[in-house]
């Protein structure tokens, strides 16, 4: 039963107060540096009597952290904000709790899980960037089939060596065998694998090869800044999502939910864009709208990452990167 605005505000004010007795909130995030100082700095500007603490860094330490932390008897985060990998290794610890944030409503239902122990804060939209100077419109793949071609064989078509999520995506779709099988052709097309979709966006607007299967929101941001680079979406196009969750175990746990509550809130997904970053609220509009508007997607949940370490090793094999 939905509460009435009345009463909303009145349990928002209860929150409010328990977490001005708190006095402090812990947040570990993956967000870089200079975003979570941001992104915290504008959270604090709206809740000023909370004392913060960060820790950020990359999805694998953080959960590490996290994991380390609790077998010691440790439980300091309050809210942990990060990659999809790391939400069932949490979930399977008893290490997150479920928190239906009113704000959840405007999440749509492929972004977030049932009961409320995840909900998608930015995604990273899987695409086909290319060189606008060495691909001719009417040779422009617009299928994952068409990437197979004999023209776009000899280095012409680069992809990173950590997109796993690529991989668990055409699974989820396809199947195993058809998936596996796809991506094996696609290897003996002679590949550029390296890490990083930012410089490998900015090689191929620099005519280093025409194709690059990178992010959308990365590749837009070069375009908008007049490098001869666009993209276009090959259906369904493989989400990963960005995650924020309230701890179980947290000190500050109506803190916490404040910080959860800002996260999801118009408010908090209008200054992602500020990060280039495509927010998962659906009335809060990418910029431009065609990065998560217009095609086919499908979302890798982060409970299909049971058998992720086989999904890494086996992706790493085909692409022979180890």
């Amino acid at each position: 039963m939905a509460l009435l605005p009345q009463q909303a505000r009145s349990q928002e004010s209860q929150v409010v107060q328990a977490a001005r007795k708190e006095g402090e909130i812990v947040w570990y995030t993956t967000m870089s540096l200079d975003q979570s100082q941001q992104f915290m700095g504008s959270f604090l500007k709206k809740y000023p009597f909370l004392k913060p603490s960060v820790f950020r860094s990359g999805g694998g330490t953080l959960l590490n952290r996290i994991l380390a932390e609790a077998k010691g008897g440790k439980y300091l985060f309050d809210v942990a904000h990060g990659t999809g990998e790391i939400v069932l290794p949490l979930m399977e610890s008893n290490l997150i709790a479920s928190y239906s944030s009113p704000e959840r409503k405007m999440i749509p239902d492929d972004l977030k899980d049932s009961k409320g122990y995840w909900t998608s804060v930015y995604v990273n939209s899987i695409v086909l960037g290319y060189n606008r100077n060495l691909v001719k419109k009417e040779n422009l793949p617009r299928t994952y089939d068409e990437l197979l071609q004999s023209r776009w064989k000899g280095r012409k078509i680069s992809i990173d060596d950590s997109y796993t999520t690529f991989l668990q995506g055409l699974i989820s779709v396809w199947g195993k065998n058809r998936a596996v099988s796809y991506l094996r052709k696609l290897a003996e097309q002679e590949l550029v694998i390296m890490r990083g979709s930012t410089v490998r966006a900015q090689l191929a607007a620099a005519g280093e090869f025409p194709l690059v299967i990178a992010y959308a929101n990365i590749i837009q941001y070069l375009t908008e800044k007049g490098a001869p680079i666009d993209w276009v979406p090959l259906e369904p196009a493989v989400i990963s999502v960005n995650t924020v969750m309230l701890g179980a175990n947290a000190s500050h746990p109506n803190a916490g939910k404040l910080l959860v509550d800002f996260t999801l809130s118009r408010e908090g997904q209008e200054k992602l864009w500020d990060f280039q970053r495509i927010p998962s609220r659906s009335d809060v509009e990418p910029k431009p709208a065609r990065l998560f508007r217009g095609y086919k997607r499908y979302v890798v949940h982060p409970e299909e990452y049971k058998n992720h370490d086989e999904i890494v090793k086996l992706y790493s094999e085909i692409l022979k990167t180890r």
